[in-house]
Formats: structure tokens, C-alpha cells, sequence
């Protein structure tokens, strides 16, 4: 069972790059590992450091920045990108992060994050451009996610803009099940309902 997820309060990882690709998440060279443990000190490696050199971070880049942290990605426009390379998804939570901002997220990344208890917000370009200047001008800024309320907030100025989720993934994410999980709680109206069913039929 996975973590579940409610609301997050946490300080965010500015990004500011649009058309990142899940090559750029997580290289091709990284992905000979099948559990989905250790990917994080992988991710956005070549944008980290020099030469592969884990010696020589890349001075800038917001995650080598001690300035930045927390638990939510704010990232530019048509996150994730490219392969359908699951791995993205896992480096990404496996960092730290429970939460990633875009205005726009390939179809196939959004599904593998939420599967992997990972939860895409999709905000407008204008809301996008708030949180990116509110973090960028103070690093200490509280922003607050609440996927039971499905909305996402500037703690200090009260901006805030509501987002969409499939009802059965916030189902899932807000209890901490995967999809075994979900019809194992559901074992007994399935039970039920299959008794009802056969009645049914033989009647």
C-alpha cells in the first residue's frame, strides 16, 4: 500500500523549464534497476552535475540551490514529455516530492504519477507564473495543496486555483491504495454483489 496523500503544506522546487522529457527526469542509463528504490539521487542528473561528476553540481541549478526545498515541483509547461518510461515517475517521488505543478503534463507521465502515488496538478499559464514568482522572490513560501478539496493555494497571499483529478485515482491517493488495494476493500460489496448476481440468474 502506498502513501496516502490529503494536503500537503510544504515550501516548492522551482523549475522554470518548459518541454522537460522524461530523459532529462531520469537518463536512459539509469533505468537498468526494476524496484523503484534509488532513482531520486538520479533525478534531473545531467542538470545536476558536471561530467557525471556527483563532485561538481551545476551551480544554479534550483535543486543543487540550499535555498530550495520541500515536497512540491513547480515546473514549466508540458512536464514529462517523451518516453513512457515509468521511471520518472519513481525518481521524482523517490527524491521527495509528492506533488508536481505544470500547466500541462503528457498524458502518459500524469498516469504513471498518479499510479505511483504522485499527484500532478495542472494549473493555468497564469496562476503557473504566480507560484513561480512567489517562490523565486522568497524560497520560504508556503504553498498548500488539498486534494480532498481539490485546490491549490499561496499560503501567504491566499491565491489560489482549484484542479481536476479522476475521481478514482483521488479515491486511491487520498487512502493509499494502488489498484489491488482498492478492490480488496471492495471485497465485500464485490462478494455481495456476485451472491445477488447468481440468485439473479438462477431465478
Amino acid at each position: 500500500m502506498g502513501k496516502a496523500i490529503n494536503i500537503i503544506k510544504s515550501r516548492a522546487v522551482p523549475i522554470a523549464i518548459e518541454n522537460i522529457d522524461t530523459d532529462q527526469i531520469i537518463p536512459a542509463r539509469f533505468l537498468k534497476a526494476t524496484t523503484r528504490e534509488g532513482f531520486g539521487k538520479n533525478l534531473f542528473r545531467d542538470w545536476r552535475y558536471e561530467n557525471d561528476d556527483e563532485q561538481k553540481p551545476k551551480p544554479g541549478f534550483p535543486l543543487n540551490d540550499p535555498k530550495y526545498s520541500g515536497k512540491i515541483l513547480i515546473a514549466g509547461e508540458n512536464f514529462g514529455c517523451g518516453s513512457s518510461r515509468e521511471h520518472a515517475a519513481w525518481a521524482i517521488k523517490d527524491y521527495g516530492f509528492d506533488v508536481v505543478v505544470s500547466s500541462f503534463f503528457a498524458d502518459i507521465f500524469k498516469n504513471n504519477a498518479l499510479n505511483n502515488f504522485l499527484l500532478p496538478v495542472l494549473v493555468s499559464d497564469a496562476f503557473l507564473r504566480q507560484l513561480f514568482k512567489a517562490v523565486e522572490e522568497d524560497p520560504e513560501t508556503l504553498i498548500e495543496v488539498s486534494l480532498e478539496d481539490q485546490y491549490i493555494k499561496i499560503v501567504a497571499t491566499g491565491a489560489r486555483e482549484s484542479f481536476d483529478i479522476n475521481h478514482y485515482k483521488k479515491t486511491c491517493l487520498l487512502n493509499g491504495y494502488d489498484d489491488i488495494d482498492y478492490l480488496l476493500n471492495m471485497k465485500e460489496e464485490i462478494e455481495a454483489y456476485e451472491k445477488n448476481h447468481a440468485l439473479s440468474y438462477r431465478s
